[in-house]
C-alpha cells in the first residue's frame, strides 16, 4: 500500500519516499521527528540565553555587508528591552535589499553569546512580521529527509496522514488499562505534533514508551511463533538407559559443578520429549560446556541413534574430538572425525561409515555440512560457538537425516549473551547458563601497556618463562588481510626467536595445513616450545594448563568478546596467569572503552553486557539474526523492565487474542524477513 495512495496525490514524490524506507502509511506514521523547534513563543531578546534555540521578533535597526575572509551580511533587530545580530555567511545580493531598515522580522534559530555580552544567531530562519503570520500551536517538527525532498513536505503528508483517520489500535483495550499505555493514535499524534503543554509534561516520553511496548511484543510475538514452530518438530525421545552414561561418570577425574549438572538436567529433559530441543549453552571461557554436550551425545547414542558435535576452526574440532573419542572409545563408543583438510579418500571413508551408523559419534568442522555427508539416524546435533554458523548451515545438518524425525538441537556459545539481548533475540531457543568455573582456575590479571614499552614485556616474558611458566604472543589480524596477518606473525615470530634465544619458539597460523598445526599445538601441550607465536586461530577451545601469559598486540582494534576469549587461554592451571594487552597511542574513544572494560572485569557477562552498550546489538548477534529487524525504538538495556513485562504478555496476546497479534507483527515487520526455521 503506497503512502501516496492514500493520502496525497503527488505520485511522482513516492521513489523519494522510498528512499526513506516509507512504503507505506505505517512507515510514514513511525517517522519520527528528528527534533523540534519551538514556533510557539516569541522570546524578548533580552531574555534569549547562549545556547538556547529560541524566536526572537523585533525591528531592523541596521543592515550592512562586510568584508572580513569572506563577506558576510549583518543585520541588527531590536525589541525595545535589547539587540540582535543575525549573520549570514552565505547570501544573494539581493538579501540586503530584503532587509529594509525599519521591518519588523522573526528570527529562529541558536543564541551565541560573546566576551561582552553580543548576542548573534548564524544563519536563523526569517518570517516577516504581517497580520497573516500567526504563532504555531504545536513545535514544528524537523523530520530525517532525502535530497528533493524538504520537511514542509513530510509536514503535510504526515497532516493527511492523520486527516485520513486510519490509524487503527493494535492492542485489546484490556490491556491497554493494565499497563497504563497511551492509545496509540494518541501516541503517534503526540510524537508528530507535539504541544507546549506535553512538552512541559514529558508527554513525548509516555508516547515512546508505547511505541516502545508495541515494538518489543511484536518482537516478542514473532519470536513466540518461531518457538512455537520449531518446538513442534517431531523428534527422538531419549532416555538414558546408562550403558554408557555410568562409564562414561567414571572415567572423568573430576565432579561435575552444580552449574552442570542443572544445565544437564535441563538438556535430558528437553530429550526425553517427542519435539525436538533447540536449547541454547552458555557458558564462559573454561565453564565446562564440552562435557556436557558429550553426555547428552552419549545418551543419544544410548537410545540408538547418532550424534554430531561441531565447531568452527579445525583446532576446536580436533582438539574436542581427541578428548571426546579418549573418553568414548574405551567404554565402547565408534568416533569419527571429518574436517576439510582430509584426503578425498579419508572423507569417503567417513561418508560411508556415517551413513551405515557405523560411527556414533561424528566430530567435525563445517565439513559436517557437506551435501555428500548423510547420517544414518542423527539423534543429536551439538553445535559449539553457534553464532559463527548461519541459519542455512544448521538447517543444511538438521536436513541431513535419513528419518521423518528431527535431531534435537544443542548450540553451545562461550561468548556470553547479555540477558535481555537473550530475552530479546533468542526467545526462540531455551536458554542454560552454566554461570561458575570448576575449582581451580586461577584468576587472571590484565595489564594495558603501550606498545612503547614492548622491549620490558618481551624481558618479563623471558623471566616467566625462565621460571617454567609457557606463553602465547598473539598478533591478530591486521586490515582484514590475511597476507599482512601472516607477514605480521613471521616478523614477531623472528623477533621473539632472535630476543629470547635459545628458548624454544613456536609459530601456528592459519595457512598451516591441519597435520602441521596439530604438531605445534602437540609440542607445545608436551612444552617442547615454551612460547607459542599465533593468530588468533587459537581464540576458542584450546586447553594448555601450563600456559600462563598471553600476550596480545594491536589490542585495540579487537572486540571485547575476541579479547574476552584470547584471555581465557590462560589461568588453566595452577599457575597465577597475566594476560597483557599491548596498544598503540593514540586510542580512540571506544578502543580506550573498550580496553577498560577488559582490564577491570574478568566476568564474560559483564563484559557481554558492556559489550552492547559500546556496540548495540547488531554486531554481538552475528550470523545467527541476519533475518531479525533491528529495534528502531526500544534500547535492550534502557528498556529491559518493559521486555521482562512483554515476554509473558506475548504468549497470552498469541493465544486469547491471534488477530491482534497478526496485526502487531505485520505492521511492525511487514517488509523485513526473519527465519522460521533452525
Amino acid at each position: 500500500m503506497q503512502i501516496l495512495e492514500q493520502i496525497s496525490d503527488k505520485a511522482q514524490l513516492n521513489n523519494k519516499l522510498l528512499k526513506l524506507g516509507l512504503s507505506s502509511w505505517w512507515d510514514l506514521a513511525l517517522h519520527i521527528p528528528l527534533r523540534y523547534e519551538d514556533l510557539t513563543r516569541v522570546y524578548p531578546i533580552a531574555e534569549a540565553r547562549a545556547g538556547q534555540q529560541v524566536m526572537v521578533e523585533g525591528e531592523i535597526i541596521s543592515c550592512e555587508v562586510i568584508q572580513r575572509k569572506n563577506r558576510q551580511l549583518i543585520v541588527k533587530i531590536a525589541d525595545g528591552d535589547g539587540f540582535i545580530s543575525l549573520l549570514f555567511f552565505h547570501f544573494f545580493p539581493n538579501y540586503s535589499s530584503q532587509y529594509k531598515i525599519g521591518k519588523r522580522i522573526r528570527a529562529f534559530g541558536e543564541v551565541k553569546q560573546d566576551h561582552f555580552g553580543n548576542k548573534t544567531i548564524i544563519h536563523p530562519k526569517i518570517q516577516t512580521v504581517n497580520e497573516e503570520v500567526k504563532l504555531s500551536n504545536t513545535f514544528t517538527p524537523i523530520y530525517p529527509t532525502t535530497n528533493g525532498l524538504n520537511n514542509q513536505t513530510i509536514i503535510q503528508l504526515v497532516e493527511d496522514l492523520f486527516n485520513a483517520n486510519i490509524i487503527g489500535e493494535t492492542l485489546p483495550q484490556n490491556i491497554i488499562d493494565r499497563y497504563k499505555l497511551l492509545g496509540l493514535a494518541q501516541a503517534l499524534l503526540a510524537l508528530h505534533k507535539l504541544t507546549p503543554l506535553q512538552f512541559k509534561q514529558k508527554y513525548q516520553e509516555k508516547a515512546l514508551a508505547r511505541l516502545k511496548f508495541d515494538e518489543l511484543l511484536a518482537q516478542q510475538l514473532l519470536m513466540h511463533k518461531v518457538y512455537v514452530k520449531k518446538h513442534a518438530n517431531p523428534a527422538p525421545q531419549l532416555k538414558t538407559n546408562n550403558k554408557y552414561l555410568i562409564p562414561l561418570l567414571a572415567k572423568l577425574p573430576f565432579k561435575l559443578t552444580k552449574a552442570q549438572q542443572k544445565v544437564l538436567r535441563e538438556t535430558l529433559q528437553d530429550m526425553l520429549l517427542d519435539k525436538q530441543m533447540n536449547r541454547l549453552l552458555q557458558g564462559d571461557v573454561g565453564s565446562g560446556k564440552t562435557i556436557v554436550a558429550t553426555i547428552a551425545a552419549v545418551v543419544a547414542i544410548e537410545n540408538g541413534f547418532q550424534a554430531c558435535i561441531m565447531a568452527p576452526t579445525e583446532i576446536l574440532a580436533e582438539q574436542h574430538y581427541l578428548k571426546i573419542s579418549s573418553l568414548c572409545e574405551e567404554i565402547g563408543i565408534k568416533t569419527g572425525w571429518l574436517s576439510g583438510s582430509q584426503t578425498k579418500k579419508q572423507k569417503q571413508e567417513t561418508y560411508t561409515a556415517i551413513a551405515e551408523g557405523t560411527i556414533q559419534l561424528i566430530v567435525g568442522t563445517h565439513a559436517v555440512f557437506q551435501k555428500d555427508v548423510e547420517f544414518h539416524n542423527l539423534g543429536l546435533a551439538v553445535i559449539d560457538e553457534q553464532h559463527r554458523f548461519g541459519v542455512e548451515q544448521r538447517l543444511a545438518l538438521i536436513n541431513k537425516n535419513k528419518q521423518q524425525l528431527h535431531p534435537h538441537q544443542l548450540m553451545m556459545s562461550a561468548t556470553p549473551i547479555p540477558r535481555s539481548l537473550a530475552m530479546s533475540y533468542y526467545a526462540d531457543l531455551d536458554v542454560s547458563v552454566i554461570d561458575e568455573l570448576p575449582p581451580g582456575r586461577t584468576p587472571i590479571s590484565t595489564l594495558l601497556i603501550n606498545n612503547n614499552r614492548r622491549h620490558e614485556v618481551i624481558e618479563f616474558v623471558r623471566n616467566k618463562i625462565d621460571s617454567g611458566a609457557q606463553v602465547y604472543w598473539v598478533c591478530p589480524l591486521i586490515e582484514e588481510s590475511e597476507k599482512l596477518e601472516l607477514e605480521n606473525a613471521l616478523n614477531t615470530y623472528q623477533e621473539l626467536a632472535n630476543h629470547l634465544a635459545p628458548i624454544k619458539v613456536g609459530l601456528i597460523h592459519g595457512k598451516l595445513k591441519a597435520r602441521e598445526k596439530a604438531q605445534v599445538m602437540e609440542e607445545f601441550s608436551q612444552n617442547q616450545l615454551q612460547l607459542l607465536v599465533a593468530t588468533t586461530v587459537i581464540e576458542v577451545g584450546v586447553d594448555v594448563p601450563n600456559a600462563s601469559i598471553i600476550v596480545i598486540e594491536h589490542s585495540e582494534r579487537m572486540g571485547l568478546a575476541q579479547l574476552h576469549q584470547l584471555r581465557g587461554r590462560v589461568g588453566r592451571g595452577n599457575l597465577q596467569s597475566e594476560c597483557i594487552l599491548l596498544y598503540e597511542p593514540g586510542l580512540s574513544e571506544v578502543a580506550r572503552q573498550r580496553l577498560q572494560v577488559i582490564s577491570s572485569s574478568t566476568d564474560g557477562f559483564e563484559i557481554a553486557r558492556q559489550d552492547l552498550l559500546i556496540r548495540g546489538p547488531g554486531e554481538l548477534l552475528g550470523q545467527r539474526q541476519s533475518g531479525l529487524p533491528a529495534l528502531r525504538f526500544a534500547n535492550l538495556e534502557e528498556d529491559l523492565d518493559i521486555l521482562q513485562q512483554i515476554k509473558p504478555l506475548a504468549r497470552e496476546i498469541a493465544e486469547k487474542y491471534p488477530s491482534h497479534a497478526k496485526l502487531l507483527t505485520d505492521l511492525w515487520f511487514h517488509n523485513k524477513s526473519i527465519y522460521t526455521q533452525s
